[in-house]
């Protein structure tokens, strides 16, 4: 097989999104020239290695050694003269480590000779006991990985989702290696063609019969987690069930959060009922239809409006389901004066480039700061380092930077004093690749489409939200919903201002999230105007100030006209303007608009017309937003969004959108993609129930079955140190989940780590009496209930078994009890641990691997 050059298109065999080469207007000076169908590699973004990379793995299985990654800093107007980066890294010379197959039966070894993502014949045959183990699916192994890549899975190593889930027995190693190459072809089947379902049986011819169990982990892992069969076409519709079987959820919020969780939840055969405070769905997206004479009509994105990159976008697969087209958001931004009069293009890139430098030395500097950067401003930083680098020499430069520091602003829905300089732009690495789009006819477009026999109760504010170990009740004005689970997917700025009272109060921990995460603001003046006076060969372009004070005032303007259906143009408003904008009357504001536009093209000897309608939106007024979209402010970090999506309640309050996603924060295609993993999560707790209740009754009409349970569990403990054993839930990584220990007495002593040095102090004598007491006895087994971190706690004392019971009674205070003693939470422990335990394939006797792990 042979690697693509640099200058190869790497993205051939991509699936593309369409793009729709818009006609244009009537009155538009000139045409718009068709973009591009293909997908630029350059664009594609890398997400981060996961830290559980196989080290003998990594320089076989990892075809994406370096990408440039784009910078989320510009949504107004692209990052300009990056140059593509795309290397494919080359085999060592030797082989890796593998660990040795214990057996060589069901070998599959196609006569290509390619290994993991398409390694080259003739280093296939330096490396015969890799290929004797990893099995080739197709040729397009590289090309698999990197759609995959696109979809956020790390290429040679897995997710802490997939961890958590249980996909694999044992982490690392040949099975490893084989799970993620059958993984990727399974996403890469789905991208192809995206209206359709993807089954099972589809890979049952071309995954070997050794590997089925491997197709089925990556298969029910990918279909539960949204990560394909996802969406709005028909072949999807049907899958849905006539009936629900499943307990009932209650949605609070019918934005894209909300109405993801809510057809992924119906689609498992939930009953779901969505309360939504407005008279419509979408939430913080809301495409409005302006109307005007001469039949003029135009569909105005009020809201959430750039699909922010197209590869592995959610919404761009959506659209694709629906026949929208995306178009282009072109490159193209020519900035104006103050005084109308166009920015020299020189002196543009000249204050650009010392803008991004300026980006630069903020980077290197919380760096050497350390955590004490945690505490400082990005605005703070950049405005020392360019007044000490004198980057701005007259007014007209200074302008420049005001504008660069306006998009800055909006791109963050923040101020810049506000921000922090520390994790300000934390989730870069995750960004979208591929180009910035607008949907054509507005993105109320996906909104309907979600919303569709969704059953939503409009004009519900909900302002309780009660929840316990029997499930929720959501108050709603006078009315009181009861279902047994409920997900919360209202914006950031509900949170904040505690109009919604949750009983009990939220843990201190989200509640401290909560406050320490921004949430700005950005507003938008859309205006239909008669005709296109401003030409269609852009889709935007920006206007300086003399006053930095005022410098998001109307900084950037998006042209509609190509996509919207009619003559639109909208002006944004960032950063402090922002806020000043909300009490602006709207008149003074259109007035404003249309000043800057007349001293832009007046001059060109273009006749700026009247607008036929105008609308200002308020996003901080209202009541169901109080903003726009989240960033990280001065004392938050990325652990805050993670904090937000944690659920309460034992699994029965759960909260998403894009306030709760780490990697795609302020996005439309980030709160869609919490609704999806919320529905997973909630399905996976209601499952657990169920099967702890199928249990609970079986155990309760015969004790003996329990303990038999028991004994059967510990067979197989998850830790053992000396005397003692414990069992947990693999799925739950939560430090105060619960886990069982076993203490034996009278058994042959286990030497471990602590043992060859007693300490002179520890409580000895107390476990030989414990010994001597049973002495009779051929073995005894007592118990007790704790958390994870408190199993981590006494593995690490040293001193032996005494000094450990010791520690165990004195410092922890619990009791060591007999079976029967545990009672019915421990029961419901036993039977969570047997469920998923019933789910796990035995580790592979080839790896050799003992299964005492702790993720």
């Amino acid at each position: 097989m042979n690697f693509p050059t640099e200058s190869s298109d790497l993205f051939a065999e991509f699936p593309p999104l369409e793009f729709y080469p818009f006609d244009p207007l009537p009155t538009s000076p000139t045409p718009i020239p068709p973009p591009p169908s293909s997908l630029p590699a350059e664009n594609l973004t890398v997400p981060p290695s996961d830290p559980n990379p196989n080290p003998n793995l990594s320089s076989v299985y990892n075809p994406l050694a370096a990408f440039t990654v784009p910078k989320k800093r510009r949504r107004g107007r692209s990052q300009r003269n990056v140059p593509p980066s795309f290397q494919l890294p080359t085999l060592p010379n030797g082989n890796p480590s593998f660990p040795p197959s214990s057996s060589s039966a069901s070998i599959y070894a196609p006569d290509s000779g390619e290994i993991g993502v398409g390694v080259a014949g003739a280093a296939a045959k330096s490396l015969p006991d890799i290929s004797d183990e990893i099995i080739v699916i197709n040729k397009e192994a590289t090309t698999e990985a990197l759609i995959a890549l696109s979809a956020g899975f790390p290429a040679d190593s897995l997710t802490d989702e997939e961890i958590d889930f249980g996909v694999l027995p044992v982490i690392g190693g040949i099975e490893q290696v084989n799970y993620i190459l059958i993984r990727n072809h399974i996403i890469a089947k789905w991208r192809e063609n995206v209206t359709g379902w993807v089954s099972k049986e589809m890979f049952l011819d071309v995954i070997p019969k050794h590997c089925s169990t491997l197709l089925d982990s990556a298969y029910n892992y990918l279909v539960s987690r949204g990560y394909i069969n996802f969406g709005v076409s028909a072949a999807i519709k049907e899958k849905f069930p006539t009936e629900p079987s499943k307990p009932t959820v209650i949605i609070i919020g019918a934005g894209l959060a909300g109405l993801a969780a809510a057809r992924q939840l119906m689609r498992f055969g939930f009953k779901v009922t969505v309360l939504e405070g407005r008279k419509r769905a979408g939430g913080r997206v809301y495409t409005k239809k302006m109307e005007g004479g001469n039949r003029l009509s135009a569909a105005a994105d009020l809201g959430g409006s750039v699909l922010t990159g197209t590869l592995g976008n959610p919404l761009g697969i959506v659209a694709r389901q629906l026949g929208h087209f995306l178009h282009k958001v072109r490159d193209k931004c020519p900035l104006y004066s103050v005084d109308g009069k166009p920015v020299n293009p020189d002196l543009d890139m000249k204050v650009e480039s010392a803008f991004n430098r300026l980006l630069d030395k903020a980077s290197r500097l919380r760096q050497l700061m350390g955590e004490v950067s945690v505490d400082v401003s990005l605005g703070s930083a950049l405005e020392t380092f360019r007044q000490v680098n004198g980057d701005a020499v007259n007014s007209e430069e200074m302008s420049l930077f005001n504008w660069h520091f306006a998009n800055l602003e909006y791109a963050n829905a923040g101020l810049l004093s506000k921000l922090s300089l520390a994790f300000w732009d934390q989730d870069d690495p995750y960004d979208m690749g591929g180009d910035h789009c607008f949907l054509h006819g507005g993105n109320g477009k996906l909104v309907q489409a979600l919303a569709e026999n969704v059953p939503i109760l409009y004009e519900k504010t909900v302002n309780t939200i009660r929840y316990g170990s029997d499930g929720v009740q959501v108050v709603a004005g006078s009315q009181v919903f009861e279902g047994d689970m409920a997900l919360c997917s209202v914006p950031l700025g509900v949170l904040k201002s505690g109009s919604i009272k949750f009983v009990p109060e939220l843990p201190q921990r989200k509640l401290e999230g909560i406050k320490r995460l921004g949430f700005g603001l950005l507003n938008k003046v859309a205006m239909l105007f008669p005709y296109v006076f401003w030409g269609t060969d852009l889709d935007t372009f920006g206007h300086l100030t003399d006053d930095s004070s005022t410098r998001g005032e109307f900084f950037l303007f998006y042209s509609y006209a190509t996509v919207a259906g009619g003559p639109l143009l909208i002006a944004l408003v960032a950063g402090e303007s922002a806020v000043k904008f909300e009490s602006m009357p709207p008149t003074d504001a259109v007035t404003k608009v249309i000043q800057i536009l007349k001293g832009i093209y007046e001059p060109q000897g273009v006749t700026v017309p009247e607008p036929i309608q105008t609308v200002c939106t308020r996003w901080g007024s209202d009541p169901f937003s109080l903003g726009s979209y989240s960033n990280v402010a001065v004392g938050a970090s990325g652990d805050d969004y993670d904090i937000l999506a944690e659920s309460v309640g034992d699994g029965r309050l759960f909260f998403a959108g894009e306030a709760t996603t780490r990697r795609y924060p302020a996005t439309m295609h980030g709160a869609f993609l919490s609704g999806l993993r919320e529905a997973a999560n909630m399905a996976q707790y209601a499952h657990a129930r169920s099967s702890r209740m199928r249990i609970d009754r079986s155990l309760s009409k015969n004790a003996h079955s329990c303990a038999s349970l028991l004994t059967d569990l510990f067979r197989e403990p998850d830790l053992e140190f000396g005397s003692f054993a414990v069992i947990f839930s693999q799925k739950n990584s939560d430090p105060k989940s619960s886990a069982i220990l076993r203490v034996t007495f009278n058994e042959p002593h286990k030497k471990s780590h602590g043992d060859s040095k007693p300490d002179q102090h520890s409580n000895k004598l107390l476990f030989q009496q414990l010994q001597s007491h049973f002495n009779q006895q051929q073995q005894l087994h007592v118990y007790t209930l704790l958390s994870k971190q408190q199993v981590l706690e006494l593995r690490e004392v040293r001193g032996g078994d005494g000094m450990r019971l010791n520690f165990l009674i004195e410092k922890l205070g619990v009791k060591l009890i007999g079976r029967k003693g545990l009672g019915p939470t421990a029961d419901s422990v036993v039977a969570s641990i047997k469920a998923e335990r019933g789910k796990r394939k035995p580790a592979s006797a080839s790896l050799g691997v003992k299964s005492e792990k702790l993720k």
